[in-house]
């Protein structure tokens, strides 16, 4: 557990500062472009494809594949250099010819993506896109090393790097406003003026990228070109991304139908900018909790799955559940608390910051679940096996479209009003993550035997319990402050300072009940908090 804690402390404080930096560089970005503009959802838009065409590409394999699989290649004699070298070499190739493809065929993307835009709305996404597509091969490059350095136990660089990404998107954002000033229309853009917006873009994900290379020789592999990829074990992951890559695949459908639906709605209501901003403040605790603290612990789950200890691994699956439900539950309870002035730091006024609170509670709704789904889908992954995953995911997909169309169905007849179609999007999405994680858990407890479930279950159960009244005393104490029509949600640093002060009230809240209680989970928690203090280790 201590390395397990040093990991999740170095992992998390570097996703605080990443995600703090990034909300920073949301709400410059904002400033620049406006959130619900014409403008603004063309480069939402452009700068997203990318991610998909990624996502589609690498992001499944990596995650489910390279790190069980380098584990398992540091036993060679070599400790894993030629299976690595073979894999980074397969890999450069891949990604660089998607990202030519890609880029070439950015107008049809656009079109693919944001059918309902106008022409000059889809002229001025495409044209950002042209800048923003080549990002897919150093996007893919930094999770080939990132995960290569997880895989072998050097955490930091992977969590920290996305810091300076951030730094350079906020100092190219804000050159951007210098030289143009705030814009949102179609337009009124200039070709210098997309170059300097979605370049700086770019730019980011290139140093990011790089910084990354410099912590290579913590590895302790020595890498090289190799293009005789044979006869070390590629078809091994081969035969374990066909899997992923559909599954990936249909997810990355699923986000084409939501994209589809969005970009329906009015210019003038929250769409597809609002919508990611509403899922980045989603994955803030998500990436601080889940990934921190999940991270290590799919190291350690790969490494006694591959010695064939099933009793360890079922003991990993349930403390690392009761472990990150301590703080995912406290997480969810403070941001709906705190969902209208989280939303004010990337909005433009009240009224656009209550409808994206909307946006994010429906989101809120999957955040627990997605918690214990990081750790069951995981557990699969661990013993090689993705073609589960895929069935699971399938299922949450067919959801997640038929919940979208009905959403915008509704839209069509009158019933959903404009301002609530992408909190419908959302919520369906919710409900498609909550169905997929029962039908995960099931099927993994068939495969592993007893995983415990009911143990768990009722420690976030207990949680549940001790989060409901501080959420309700969090709510309260936003309504003390002003409610809707207070200071909090007056201004994006106020409302950062207000939702800063309702989570600190919910967590206190929280934590006090589970004290009261003598919850044994707080102990490790509580160890977990205190590796981020100054001076502790």
């Amino acid at each position: 557990m201590s390395g397990i804690g040093r990991a999740s402390a170095l992992i998390g404080a570097g996703t605080i500062v990443s995600r703090l930096t990034g909300f920073l560089r949301s709400v410059v970005l904002v400033s620049a472009i406006g959130a619900t503009t014409a403008g603004g959802n063309a480069f939402a838009i452009a700068n997203q494809l990318p991610n998909n065409i990624y996502a589609i590409i690498s992001t499944g394999l990596l995650s489910a594949v390279v790190v069980p699989q380098i584990v398992k290649a540091a036993a060679h004699d070599d400790g894993g250099r030629a299976f690595v070298s073979k894999l980074f070499t397969l890999g450069t190739v891949v990604l660089l010819g998607t990202a030519v493809l890609a880029t070439i065929a950015a107008p049809w993307l656009v079109a693919l993506y944001a059918p309902g835009y106008p022409p000059q709305q889809q002229a001025l996404a495409t044209a950002f896109a042209y800048w923003c597509l080549p990002q897919i091969f150093f996007y893919g490059l930094f999770a080939l090393v990132g995960e290569s350095l997880n895989a072998r136990r050097v955490y930091g660089p992977y969590t920290w790097a996305p810091i300076v990404n951030n730094i350079v998107s906020i100092a190219g954002f804000l050159v951007f406003i210098w030289l143009f000033g705030p814009t949102g229309s179609a337009t009124a853009w200039t070709s210098e003026m997309i170059a300097v917006l979605a370049g700086t873009a770019t730019l980011g994900i290139v140093v990011q990228t790089g910084i990354l290379f410099l912590f290579w020789r913590q590895t302790g592999l020595h890498i090289r070109p190799d293009f005789g990829w044979k006869g070390v074990g590629l078809g091994q992951i081969g035969k374990l991304a066909g899997w992923t890559f559909l599954m990936v695949v249909a997810g990355q459908l699923a986000g084409l139908v939501q994209s589809q639906v969005m970009s329906e709605i009015p210019k003038s209501d929250p769409g597809v900018f609002v919508a990611q901003n509403a899922w980045l403040l989603f994955m803030l605790p998500y990436s601080i909790i889940v990934l921190s603290i999940g991270t290590p612990y799919f190291t350690q789950l790969s490494e006694h799955a591959a010695a064939g200890r099933d009793g360890e691994v079922r003991g990993d699956i349930g403390r690392s559940i009761r472990t990150l439900g301590v703080f995912v539950v406290a997480a969810t309870a403070a941001l709906a608390a705190a969902a209208i002035p989280a939303s004010r730091i990337f909005t433009g006024s009240p009224d656009e910051a209550v409808a994206a609170a909307g946006v994010l509670l429906c989101y809120l709704v999957s955040l627990i679940p997605l918690a214990v789904l990081f750790v069951v889908q995981r557990s699969f992954y661990a013993y090689d096996d993705t073609r589960t995953p895929f069935f699971f995911t399938i299922l949450q997909c067919a959801i997640v479209v038929l919940t979208a169309w009905g959403a915008l169905w509704a839209f069509h007849e009158g019933v959903l009003p404009s301002a609530q179609l992408v909190a419908a999007v959302a919520l369906g999405q919710s409900f498609a993550s909550v169905v997929q994680v029962i039908v995960a858990t099931w099927l993994l407890h068939r495969r592993l035997g007893s995983i415990h479930v009911g143990s768990w279950l009722w420690a976030l159960g207990r949680f549940a319990l001790a989060a409901i009244p501080a959420g309700v005393v969090g709510w309260l104490t936003f309504e003390l402050l002003g409610g809707v029509d207070g200071w909090t949600v007056s201004d994006k640093i106020l409302g950062a300072a207000g939702a800063a002060i309702i989570g600190i009230v919910v967590i206190a809240v929280y934590v006090g009940i589970l004290a009261v209680f003598r919850a044994p989970e707080l102990t490790v928690a509580t160890g977990l908090v205190r590796r981020f203090l100054p001076g502790r280790r």
